[in-house]
């Protein structure tokens, strides 16, 4: 195939995984957390999709419709049971429509899409930025129970965060998704109460 042609056809579909992914870390989340079309959710939502458990060192995930395929970020250990200082998240997909297959992201996905960068901040702290939209900020660290944990701010405060998740409407194009709603779930540190926010675009 041309030379041209196979830039241009990569070109493309970096392109639509980037405008996709960045509906699940829409810049209205990021940063600053709350505004005026925030809503806090006071309990615990309940949906068909099925919540990975079999998933050893799992931090947290991401769902997205229109299908139930997951992306999970896993704590990366190296052979020797240690965390690998270079690449502490492991994300990969649960294809649950596939019988839960586990399956790795490919190149477009892990450098434009759903991959994660990672700064030591000091020992056993990392800076978590997502390749898609490095302005959330996120912390890998440890707990008081020397557990690893992945922390967000949610609705303005610490906690461990455990789902991502977008609700798309029936209308709308590929292009334009009639969004309804995303959401952060987590376990407030402070309080161990579980927090639900989403926001409308």
């Amino acid at each position: 195939m041309n030379h041209k042609i196979c830039s241009f056809l990569l070109h493309c579909c970096a392109s639509i995984v980037i405008f996709i992914v960045a509906f699940v870390l829409d810049p209205t989340i990021c940063a600053t957390g709350l505004n005026n079309r925030s809503l806090l959710i006071q309990e615990s939502f309940v949906d068909s999709f099925p919540v990975p458990t079999n998933v050893d060192r799992l931090l947290f995930y991401i769902q997205r419709d229109p299908n139930t395929n997951t992306i999970c970020y896993q704590l990366n250990l190296d052979r020797n049971g240690k965390l690998d200082e270079s690449n502490p998240i492991h994300p990969f997909w649960i294809r649950f429509p596939e019988g839960g297959i586990r399956k790795e992201l490919n190149f477009i996905q892990r450098k434009f899409a759903y991959g994660i960068n990672s700064k030591k901040l000091g020992i056993d702290h990392f800076d978590i930025r997502s390749v898609a939209y490095n302005k959330l900020p996120m912390r890998l660290k440890k707990d008081v129970r020397g557990k690893f944990h992945v922390y967000a701010s949610i609705n303005n405060q610490e906690a461990i965060l455990e789902r991502i998740f977008i609700r798309i409407g029936d209308g709308g194009t590929f292009w334009s998704p009639d969004v309804k709603y995303i959401e952060l779930r987590g376990v407030e540190v402070e309080s161990g109460k579980k927090v639900l926010q989403r926001f409308k675009p």
